[in-house]
């Protein structure tokens, strides 16, 4: 029946869980989008995303932003805070840690748009802010991918300390 809530396959929520202690894409999960008729935009906020540097194996610190448009499924947002913190013990580069998130959760939800921003803490006294998003293609979401890479960071942001 349209606007019902399926929890069967919610595994995670409310409950007490074991963190993983390494990449696991297999921990995220959805549930059914009951506003399908409108389109909408969900952002969630990871202030707190860490990750390995693959060449000196140290920790590398940032604010991810993912903002998506639903189609049928939505991330669970505590499976997506697990997923994120499996990147803790996680060797990559920024540009690697973003992509692989887009890329997991449109292929986890089929998202009608995507984006994911990664606004990583300087080490060796340079910042990296890798940015990626996708829309289904020939669609108007494709349309909206393109102008946001175009337009994703038009004015230079002032740092004084992240």
């Amino acid at each position: 029946m349209k606007g019902e809530i399926s929890m069967d396959n919610l595994s995670l929520l409310g409950k007490n869980n074991e963190y993983p202690t390494q990449y696991c894409p297999e921990i995220l999960e959805v549930f059914q989008n009951r506003h399908m008729d409108i389109d909408y935009m969900v952002k969630f906020n990871c202030p707190e995303f860490t990750s390995l540097c693959p060449i000196t194996n140290q920790p590398d610190y940032a604010a991810i932003y993912i903002n998506y448009i639903p189609s049928e499924l939505m991330v669970e947002s505590k499976s997506l805070k697990m997923y994120l913190f499996g990147f803790r013990n996680h060797g990559d580069f920024h540009e690697n840690c973003v992509n692989t998130i887009l890329k997991d959760l449109r292929e986890l939800m089929k998202p009608k748009f995507i984006e994911v921003q990664g606004k990583f803490t300087p080490r060796g006294g340079i910042s990296i802010d890798p940015y990626t998003c996708w829309g289904i293609p020939d669609t108007r979401y494709a349309e909206l991918a393109d102008f946001r890479l175009k337009n994703h960071d038009l004015f230079f942001e002032n740092v004084n300390n992240r």
